[in-house]
């Protein structure tokens, strides 16, 4: 879906070394949209419609003489055709529809999202509560770092955030895979720090393939 198959092998085989390695589960998704976010095609026919109503008066104003008996319809036109183009490209240009997002919402959304997954597929049933999501949204270009309870103080949140702004260029270039594999470096790195280590009766317990879903 957003993967290849080489994509998904190198993730698989990362999370594998660094679970072997230090004891925690790792659960890596790629989701396509974290909301459907219903309003922005109306807001950007508003915008449209009020951009292309500002351009008609400011034409009439430097153009009197152009007045007709159709100029209210052309007008009319003008303005309703504008907003139906900017609707049109706030549901199938992405770029374009996240000019219209406000990142209080994007950020919120994306992170209610991380939340849902982490508790559907029960990342907080590990036997040591050291489960961590590692979640990549695509529409929003945000990313979401969820670890489970079982970390503590041992790791500071100031040391999760700089894990994910270390994806954001990748992210940025349209890179998941290449995202996730920084994520789980910088990840890698933060547990060998912290003193993390596996036990000798530790298991896998969550799967390793990258989850990938359309989102909503």
């Amino acid at each position: 879906m957003f993967l290849n198959r080489a994509d998904i092998e190198s993730i698989d085989a990362r999370i594998a070394t660094i679970e072997a390695a230090t004891g925690v589960e790792i659960v890596t998704a790629v989701i396509g949209k974290a909301d459907a976010y219903p309003e922005l095609p109306w807001t950007a026919f508003a915008a449209g419609a009020s951009l292309a109503a500002l351009g008609t008066v400011a034409a009439d104003a430097l153009r009197p003489d152009w007045t007709s008996a159709h100029a209210a319809l052309v007008a009319a036109v003008t303005i309703l055709g504008a907003g139906g183009a900017c609707a049109l490209a706030a549901i199938f240009v992405p770029a374009f529809a996240r000019l219209f997002l406000r990142a209080a919402r994007r950020d919120a959304e994306v992170l209610q999202y991380a939340r849902a997954l982490f508790l559907e597929r029960e990342l907080f049933r590990t036997r040591r509560r050291t489960g961590i999501l590692l979640l990549v949204s695509l529409f929003e270009r945000r990313i979401e770092l969820l670890p489970d309870v079982g970390f503590g103080d041992r790791i500071e949140a100031a040391d999760w955030h700089r894990v994910v702004a270390s994806m954001m260029p990748a992210l940025a270039d349209r890179r998941p895979a290449a995202a996730l594999l920084e994520g789980l470096d910088g990840v890698a790195d933060l547990l060998a720090r912290s003193g993390c280590s596996a036990g000798a009766d530790d298991v896998n317990e969550l799967p390793d393939q990258p989850i990938e879903l359309k989102g909503e």
